[in-house]
């Protein structure tokens, strides 16, 4: 059993930059693949950014080289590092466990122009 709470999301300007946290409880942390989703409105919840337990990450073509992904595992910790955001980026963001078998319940992120 894994348990996420993320947190760090807020309203920005277009250009601005945010970091949001996933804190999990649960044993294992360290042995889950992690990642990042985001749903839109209007939208289908999408991938985001992808982190296996050996630090390989993965990223949408949309956020390459703008967001960066991160992991702790002494801290049971997740991070997304989000530059240069852009109001397409407005969306709940969502940390998942197991390639989408656990979900937290969101952060809303407002990008505005």
């Amino acid at each position: 059993q894994v348990q996420l709470v993320e947190s760090g999301g807020g309203l920005v300007q277009a250009g601005a930059s945010l970091r949001l946290s996933c804190a999990a409880s649960g044993n294992n942390f360290g042995l889950y693949h992690m990642g990042w989703y985001r749903q839109a409105p209007g939208k289908e919840r999408e991938f985001v950014a992808g982190i296996d337990r050996d630090d390989f990450t993965d990223y949408a073509d949309s956020v390459k080289g703008r967001f960066t992904i991160s992991r702790d595992n002494y801290k049971n910790m997740m991070y997304l590092q989000m530059n240069s955001l852009k109001p397409d980026d407005t969306a709940v963001y969502y940390c998942s466990a197991g390639r989408g078998y656990f979900w937290g319940q969101g952060t809303q992120v407002t990008v505005s122009s």
